[in-house]
């Protein structure tokens, strides 16, 4: 995401009138064309390169959740019962065996033995050969199981008729308690069978663990010894569904495809109003659409604040780095590892395309590839679970903008480059030997990237997020692009590549970069992170975002005035810089004026509060409320405020939203947002365009 503490200059133009873009009405459809257990099931050959209309083959098997407490009642209500119906037969044999010393003669028929008896042990096993000659089938031992049907007297005695009432009564409460204490048992067993069809919950608060039952047929075996223990063995890996788990040490460019399918699918289409991905996609003239899945396989502490809110301060963990570093290897390997699982799964990718979009951006970081001494990173476990999501991406018709989130040294010192603190790319002792490091991941991704089956699925091949020229040299930073572009061209990468504004202001583009075909240039566009425009007023921001950012995107796409090509890849409805851990963990906002990042003046601190002026208190608690107690009036500020952002950013080519879900920060989620009615259930149905007149929002207070 954009950082907290840039600022950027802007220029304010009046509205324009146009038609709502958002509006389906105005849109031509686009026709379609055409644990660990064994089994026999067969296993999935390893071919890349290989093309073929059949889908990915994948298990549906969903995570399974304990019934423990459950079972366990069960079990101690049956040894109850077989306890009472043991004393009950005991009870009734010593009298029965009282009763044949009395008896002189016995009447009736001969019950014949046709079966053998359960075994009991030994001293009942001696009393039972006794029995055998006995011409009465006693109740209590038929109960057992002892006896077989039929071959009973004609004629009893009233003493024998009675105790066979009472035990036939034992029996039929007995049955009744059994069938009272199995039946629930089954609906849950069921429950959790038809559960497991059903794809696995999204978010970091899911529970249970994947069943990775499609090792099922795998021998540990089949794994060659040197492999086995590493990245390639598939019996180490937290999370094994929808991956093929048949072992391969192929690579492309150096990286496993191992996990990969041999076949896959690029017939399906996002929604009607885009094409599917195995016929071009417009770029320029249909507006992009889509979504940032952030917080996944870069961690950002606001999106996920349960993975930094346990620790004290005093540790300092802040960023993925000093997470890692204070977890150590195995312990970081295992809670991010769980987090790649949990957080995002293919539910995610089929309610981002449920919501209307049809591109999702995916930010990853360098050790997804390759890490390097000192760095206290997961390594290469990301790479997986970024394969994966494109696959499901793909599944579901939308595009992938490929977006290197962190690169060695960090390219802008943020906690969302992995490490917080200096810049230690193209920058600092170690600047240019990591800008060179972070070209050969390059030439390691666009190696493998430029293979056939990404030629579709992968619309935009991103080069790196966010580089922070307001504090680098500039030029250094155009060479670097310049050589990234070209490796890329070499070893076959066909799609758009995007390249990151810098926070340079857009119209600083013209003139740069603008000889090279296939470029998009990506700029992050929001209010909150400038202390002038995060004082605006809730009418100012919405004209503002209707007037500001359309003529910002007008004079960037005219290589007149601008760059070009020029697309949004991160904005948000927040109108506050409140969520918590936004501005970095343990750090304040602007809005309250307790943003405290040091004492040294280049800190960037804002110990000044920065809502609107003579707006009363400014204040984060209704801003972080939850938005069950918005009021009304809010709730359309917030929708309006999305609505205008959008229609602006389609006149270029585009935008991303930042970001798809988080754990608790709303105003930063469309899942959420959506939720709380915010956001629009489709990205295209909007009742707001900026050609109406924005209201005053008079009743609106202006101190959150």
């Amino acid at each position: 995401m954009a950082s907290p503490h840039k600022e950027r200059t802007t220029t304010k133009s009046k509205p324009r009138s146009r038609r709502i873009s958002g509006d389906p009405s105005d849109e031509k459809p686009v026709r379609k064309s055409g644990e660990r257990r064994k089994s026999n099931s067969p296993k999935k050959t390893q071919s890349p390169a290989k093309r073929s209309s059949k889908p990915i083959e994948r298990s549906r098997d969903g995570y399974a959740s304990s019934q423990t407490s459950t079972n366990i009642l069960s079990v101690d209500s049956l040894a109850k019962l077989n306890a009472h119906n043991e004393k009950v037969y005991l009870s009734e044999r010593e009298r029965a065996v009282e009763r044949e010393k009395k008896e002189k003669v016995v009447t009736g028929r001969v019950l014949k033995e046709r079966g053998k008896h359960r075994r009991r042990d030994d001293e009942d096993d001696e009393k039972s050969e006794k029995r055998k000659k006995r011409r009465i089938v006693s109740g209590a031992i038929l109960e057992e199981g002892r006896g077989r049907r039929g071959g009973y007297l004609a004629s009893l005695s009233s003493e024998d008729n009675g105790r066979r009432k009472r035990i036939c009564w034992v029996l039929i409460g007995f049955l009744v308690l059994v069938l009272i204490i199995l039946i629930p048992v089954g609906v849950l067993v069921i429950g959790k069978q038809n559960s497991a069809s059903d794809p696995a919950p999204a978010g970091s608060a899911a529970t249970g663990t994947p069943d990775n039952s499609n090792l099922n047929g795998t021998s540990e075996n089949d794994i060659p010894v040197a492999a086995k223990g590493s990245y390639l063995d598939p019996f180490t890996w937290y999370d094994t569904q929808d991956f093929n788990v048949t072992y391969t040490n192929e690579t492309f460019g150096g990286l496993p495809i191992m996990g990969l399918n041999s076949t896959w699918n690029d017939s399906t289409q996002a929604n009607q109003y885009v094409p599917p991905l195995n016929q071009k996609f417009n770029y320029g003239q249909m507006p992009i659409r889509g979504v940032n899945i952030g917080g996944w396989l870069s961690l950002e502490p606001f999106i996920t604040p349960s993975l930094f809110s346990s620790y004290d301060s005093n540790l300092g963990i802040v960023d993925e780095y000093t997470l890692s570093q204070h977890l150590g290897a195995a312990g970081a390997a295992q809670t991010i590892e769980k987090h790649y699982s949990n957080f995002v799964n293919e539910q995610t990718f089929a309610d981002i395309q449920a919501a209307g979009f049809d591109h999702v951006r995916i930010p990853y970081s360098y050790w997804a590839v390759t890490t390097y001494p000192g760095d206290p990173y997961v390594p290469k476990i990301s790479w997986r679970y970024l394969l994966r999501g494109i696959e499901y991406a793909r599944k579901y018709g939308l595009r992938v903008n490929l977006d290197l989130h962190a690169v060695p040294g960090s390219q802008n010192g943020w906690n969302h480059s992995g490490r917080q603190g200096a810049i230690g790319w193209i920058n600092g002792t170690d600047g240019s030997l990591n800008a060179q490091r972070s070209i050969d991941i390059h030439n390691q991704l666009s190696t493998f990237f430029a293979q056939p089956r990404y030629d579709n699925v992968i619309g935009i091949y991103g080069l790196l997020n966010e580089p922070r020229m307001t504090l680098l040299p500039i030029q250094p930073v155009l060479d670097w692009t310049t050589t990234v572009i070209s490796t890329a061209r070499q070893n076959g990468i066909k799609q758009t590549i995007a390249f990151g504004d810098g926070f340079l202001g857009l119209p600083n583009w013209q003139g740069k970069l603008q000889g090279i075909e296939g470029l998009v240039m990506d700029a992050h566009q929001y209010v909150i992170f400038n202390v002038q425009q995060i004082a605006f007023t809730h009418q100012t921001k919405i004209n503002f975002a209707c007037s500001g950012w359309s003529a910002q995107m007008r004079q960037s796409i005219n290589v007149a005035t601008g760059y070009g090509p020029t697309l949004c890849g991160e904005w948000s409805q927040a109108d506050t810089d409140c969520t918590q851990y936004l501005n970095n963990v343990g750090v304040g906002s602007r809005w309250a004026g307790n943003m405290n990042l040091g004492s040294a003046p280049s800190s960037g601190s804002i110990l000044t509060p920065s809502c609107p002026p003579n707006s009363g208190t400014c204040e984060c608690a209704d801003a972080n409320a939850d938005p069950s107690d918005y009021s009304d009036t809010y709730k359309q500020w917030l929708m309006m405020n999305a609505e205008a952002q959008m229609t602006s950013f389609e006149i270029g080519w585009g935008w991303f939203y930042w970001t798809w879900q988080t754990e608790s920060a709303v105003q930063w989620s469309w899942k959420l947002g959506m939720q709380a009615g915010i956001l629009p259930a489709k990205v295209w149905d909007r009742a707001f365009n900026c050609t109406q007149t924005v209201p005053s929002f008079s009743g609106l207070p202006e101190n959150y």
